[in-house]
């Protein structure tokens, strides 16, 4: 057994004999963790009595620990599914870094790492093995491991086993044999998103027998969700990089040619930016997210093939250049931001011709998964042009309520989606343009009447000389057209055909002027955007943050010297910890959070004596853990 596997038996066996006491002493010891997070405990209390469970808890919830502490305190060797072997291996890697004796399979092993992991297999010295849904299900891989000493099984992204879940994968239908493979012990489903549909393919595929289910809050109070239309969609994209200079962000676009276009562009303007699409060969996709997660590159330009194999906690942003296919995607998408917890920003620019790009798409496929997709869509499409709270929105969407009167963090509740005044005038203009041009325009060409633009079509058709000519200048035809769009998607006007003929019911024509006013609005551009931001990052002084500089750096040549990743070594909200408290002993800096007994024992004295150099400097007060009052 390796040195790892020894002491951790070795130290949960002198623990008490209450098997969630030893939990919580491990967590601790080997997390740097004192609190549990909503749903933690009660979902690592299931997996220790050995309860089927079905847990759904937002990205950055915490849902691996809840099954790896777990592992740690139980007799043999977890077995857990993932479907990315990227994901795999952040996880794998973490663990070791903490102590906790892991291992993955997957294609990309050499062969000396085979003959090893199998060896610490056969001595039973890991507490976690992580495979592929292809490989689990080989039958005489299903022999070799069930031999190995199982103490439960876990599918992680469970809602791809569903066809109404938004990355629905075929092979994970084949994992409802792991029932019959392993009739006596737990197995543990783990997803960020799943409705109730979802959550109840996802207990009937698997078999999960009287499972409990725990569906943690959706809501992320650490995000900030802003939707814009987009105008120019480059000068928007760019202004939100540039708010975050020197930060991670990720920036999804639909197809692969948007993603090489717009990542030259980021780099001409001196950006650090890498592309990500499936039209990439293995290798140059591998490079371009190594890089990201090594903070060599701080953008990362992508399709949806981005997002689910990255476990790196400190992405700041992420912005959708157009309009995502499901609200579902946009949860998981957005919810790769802030993972450690921390302010990030999510920010969409889209425009109704995403709507359409995304129906063409999807209307090349056949059947009642064309249908789902379709129904989705158009969710997607509703909630861009609703009102009101995101994180409202985005709650009941899964069924669940926000009790906040203002989130204070999405583009409503900060006032940056702004009304414009006498909409209800601007309404009737627009009905009045599409009346008198007889129900066969277009928005494009109804905004150009209405905006009073004397183009060779509108005069030849005898157009200027309407009365809706030019009723709604000078407001550009664009900004027309934005309104035009506000209002289908309210349900005031209805597209119809292959040029999307603008019309208004008879019913919408009547009860205009006596009903509620739609809401037409005007996005805030350039400096006011900024001042629309919530509350300040963090509470970091100036002090503070000069030091948080100086362990991002210190944190970055370690990850190089152990070829980890920088969020392997400590997560932004450790060092930000690390610099409001400027530990210089080991029990203040065991006192950080996220800093466990393996963590201090291999980089404890090393940081410390960073933070003491820094603390030395011209003008710094050296002596004082400054979060417990505790002089050092």
């Amino acid at each position: 057994m390796r040195a790892g596997g020894r002491k951790l038996c070795a130290y949960a066996a002198r623990l008490r004999v209450d098997p969630m006491e030893k939990l919580r002493a491990l967590v601790r010891r080997y997390w740097g963790y004192s609190e549990f997070r909503p749903l933690q405990e009660e979902a690592m209390a299931h997996v220790l009595r050995g309860r089927d469970s079905l847990v759904v808890l937002p990205t950055g919830g915490g849902k691996s620990l809840c099954f790896q502490a777990p592992a740690a305190v139980k007799d043999g060797m977890a077995l857990v599914i993932s479907p990315l072997l990227s994901l795999m291996k952040d996880q794998v890697d973490a663990l070791v870094a903490n102590g906790i004796p892991a291992a993955k399979i997957d294609s990309s092993m050499t062969a000396a790492d085979r003959k090893l992991t199998h060896y610490s297999i056969q001595q039973r010295d890991l507490k976690l093995l992580y495979v592929s849904p292809e490989r689990v299900v080989q039958p005489d891989f299903i022999e070799y491991i069930r031999a190995a000493g199982i103490s439960f099984v876990v599918v992680d992204e469970a809602h791809c086993i569903s066809q109404w879940g938004h990355g629905f994968r075929p092979e994970y239908r084949a994992l409802r044999c792991l029932r019959e493979a392993f009739p006596g012990i737990g197995i543990h489903a783990f997803t960020a998103t799943a409705t109730q549909q979802v959550r109840g393919d996802i207990v009937r595929e698997l078999a999960l027998r009287d499972p409990a289910i725990l569906v943690g809050p959706f809501d992320r109070p650490n995000l900030t969700y802003r939707l814009e239309r987009r105008a120019n969609g480059f000068a928007q994209i760019r202004g939100v990089i540039e708010e975050h200079a020197g930060e991670s962000g990720i920036v999804y676009c639909i197809r692969r040619s948007e993603v090489d276009t717009l990542c030259a562009r980021l780099c001409a303007a001196g950006h650090k930016a890498l592309p990500y699409h499936a039209g990439m060969d293995d290798g140059a996709r591998r490079r371009n997210q190594e890089a990201f997660s090594n903070e060599t590159a701080d953008i990362i330009v992508a399709t949806v093939a981005f997002g689910m194999g990255i476990d790196k906690s400190n992405v700041r942003y992420v912005i959708h250049a157009a309009m995502p296919k499901s609200i579902e995607h946009y949860q998981q998408e957005t919810g790769r931001a802030g993972r450690d917890g921390l302010p990030s920003d999510c920010w969409m620019f889209y425009s109704y011709a995403d709507f359409k790009l995304w129906e063409s798409i999807l209307a090349k496929d056949d059947g009642e998964g064309a249908a789902i997709a379709l129904d989705k869509l158009r969710g997607m499409l509703d909630f861009c042009g609703r009102r009101g709270c995101r994180h409202r929105g985005l709650a009941a969407y899964f069924a669940q309520t926000y009790e906040a009167k203002s989130c204070g963090a999405c583009d409503h509740c900060l006032g940056s989606a702004r009304g414009i005044e006498n909409a209800g005038e601007t309404v009737q203009a627009i009905l009045a343009g599409i009346r008198e041009l007889g129900d066969i325009a277009g928005p494009t060409y109804t905004a150009t009447v209405l905006a009073g633009l004397r183009e060779e079509r509108v005069i030849s058709k005898g157009h200027h000389r309407l009365a809706s000519f030019g009723a709604l200048a000078p407001n550009s035809a664009k900004q027309v057209r934005d309104w035009i769009e506000e209002l289908a998607q309210q349900g005031i006007l209805r597209k119809s055909g292959q040029y999307n003929i603008l019309s208004a019911t008879q019913e919408d024509r009547d009860s205009l002027g006596t009903a509620t006013t739609p809401v037409l609005s005007v996005p805030f551009e350039g400096s006011a955007r900024k001042a629309a931001r919530p509350k300040d990052r963090g509470p970091l002084s100036e002090s503070d943050q000069a030091l948080f500089a100086v362990l991002r750096q210190a944190r970055r040549q370690k990850a190089q010297e152990l070829h980890v990743y920088p969020f392997i070594v400590f997560s932004d909200a450790t060092l930000r910890d690390m610099a409001r408290r400027r530990p210089l002993d080991r029990e203040s800096f065991l006192a950080v959070q996220g800093v466990g007994q393996r963590k201090y024992e291999s980089l404890g004295e090393e940081f410390i004596e960073i933070i003491r150099a820094y603390c030395e400097g011209p003008g710094v007060n050296p002596g004082m853990d400054r979060v417990s009052g505790k002089g050092n």
